[in-house]
C-alpha cells in the first residue's frame, strides 16, 4: 500500500487542507446549525463533542491507514466545511458538510471537483459513491454537476432526525475505467 501524503490542495477560492484535531471548535460550530446537521445521515443533533472530538483526533491515523480522507474547507483561513472520502478497497464514499453562510455559492462543487480528481488520480479508486436527503435537491444539483450519475432511491435512517427518509444515491466512474 503506498501512503498518499497529507498536502493541501488550492482552489480557485479555496484551500482544501488535511483536518486536524485543532478543527473541532469550528466543527461543531458548523455542525450545531440544525439546517446543517438534518442533512447529514450519521451525525447526532445536538452534536456529540466527544465524539467529534474523538473522530477529528483520528483523521491522521485514518489518512495514514488509507482507509479515509478528510479535508477542511477553508476560505480566506476561516474553515467553512469538511469534504471527504472513506475508501472502501478500490470504491469510495463522498461526503460533505458546510456552514450554511456558504451554501449557493459554488463552493461545494469547487471543493468536490479537487477531491474527485484527488480520488481517481492520487487515489487510484475506480468509482466514487454518494447520497444525499431527499429534501436537499441542491445537493443532488452538485453531484450531477461534478459528473455523477443518478442511481436508485433508498430509505435510510437519518441519526438527527431520528427517522428512515428517502435518500437518493449517486455514482461516479473513473475516467477510462
Amino acid at each position: 500500500m503506498t501512503t498518499i501524503p497529507r498536502r493541501s490542495v488550492t482552489t480557485r477560492r479555496l484551500t482544501l487542507r488535511p483536518s486536524c484535531a485543532s478543527d473541532i471548535e469550528r466543527a461543531f460550530e458548523i455542525r450545531s446549525d440544525w439546517q446543517v446537521a438534518r442533512m447529514l445521515r450519521a451525525a447526532s443533533f445536538p452534536p456529540d463533542r466527544p465524539y467529534m472530538e474523538q473522530w477529528f483526533a483520528g483523521h491522521e491515523q485514518e489518512w495514514l491507514a488509507g482507509t479515509a480522507y478528510r479535508f477542511a474547507i477553508d476560505l480566506d483561513d476561516r474553515m467553512i466545511g469538511l469534504i471527504d472520502i472513506d475508501v472502501f478497497d478500490d470504491e469510495g464514499v463522498l461526503g460533505y458538510w458546510l456552514d450554511r453562510a456558504a451554501w449557493g455559492q459554488g463552493y461545494a462543487f469547487e471543493a468536490g471537483q479537487s477531491v474527485v480528481e484527488f480520488a481517481f488520480g492520487q487515489l487510484g479508486l475506480s468509482r466514487l459513491r454518494a447520497g444525499r436527503a431527499e429534501d436537499n435537491p441542491a445537493s443532488g444539483r452538485v453531484l450531477l454537476k461534478l459528473g455523477f450519475q443518478f442511481l436508485d432511491v433508498v430509505e435510510r435512517f437519518y441519526t438527527p432526525r431520528g427517522q428512515n427518509i428517502l435518500q437518493h444515491r449517486y455514482v461516479l466512474t473513473a475516467p477510462g475505467a
